[in-house]
């Protein structure tokens, strides 16, 4: 099943580059996240001005003539709308788009009937063509051993544990910080020891060719903070 998605895919990558389209351009053009988008909806739509959004299409609806897209990036997610009137290559588009593509959108925002903030596409090109579909947007990943080894998997499809990385960072900026102010001193330590330490814990061993000598992975951070402090550093 895998295979026969992968092969499809392949297969669209390869019409995309037959019809002279570049499915991993060098740039793009970015005006807006889709935070702000969402956040200043009322100025953009009053000022009629075009926003430029990239981001990775996570939802995809085929209606015909029209393509509805739940383009996401870091900040959020946008409704997305592509019609053929608004669209050359829409066709191509059409042919050839996926749930997992990253594309670069550009148009003036609207509301549509339901009230749906949405940016309505007069430009759209694909930035990165997917090979390998996204799991399931409702199962999401159940094995757990796919879930902790493909850890970016993970973070796609579930917002709460990028969350959590976001509120991992601001605790260790709030520490450091707290830290700093009261005149402690951040240093860089040896990852690689020619002694091992940490009392009775099984060091790993690693070989340094260039040296041609064996060494180990640090275990604790004891000894090279004590040399520290022998040397003046009392924080």
């Amino acid at each position: 099943m895998l295979d026969d998605i992968i092969r499809e895919r392949k297969n669209k990558l390869a019409k995309l580059q037959a019809a002279g389209v570049d499915p991993y351009p060098v740039s793009s053009k970015r005006t807006h996240m889709a935070d702000e988008v969402l956040t200043d909806f009322a100025k953009l739509l009053r000022g009629k001005k075009k926003v430029f959004l990239a981001g990775r299409v996570i939802g995809l609806r085929d209606m015909g003539n029209v393509m509805f897209l739940d383009l996401h990036d870091e900040t959020g997610t946008m409704q997305a709308i592509l019609r053929k009137d608004n669209l050359k290559d829409f066709a191509l588009l059409k042919a050839t788009l996926d749930r997992g593509d990253f594309l670069n959108i550009g148009g003036p925002v609207f509301l549509t009937k339901t009230k749906q903030k949405s940016v309505e596409a007069k430009f759209a090109i694909i930035l990165s063509k997917a090979l390998r579909p996204l799991p399931d947007k409702w199962a999401g990943i159940e094995d757990t051993e796919t879930r902790l080894r493909q850890r970016y998997l993970d973070l796609i499809m579930n917002p709460e544990v990028a969350t959590m990385f976001r509120k991992k960072s601001a605790f260790w900026e709030t520490f450091r910080a707290a830290m700093k102010q009261e005149g402690f001193l951040e240093v860089e330590l040896p990852v690689l020891e020619s002694v091992p330490g940490g009392a009775e814990a099984e060091p790993f061993a690693t070989h340094h060719n260039a040296l041609d000598t064996d060494f180990y992975l640090r275990i604790s951070l004891e000894l090279p903070l004590k040399k520290l402090l022998v040397a003046g550093y009392e924080k």
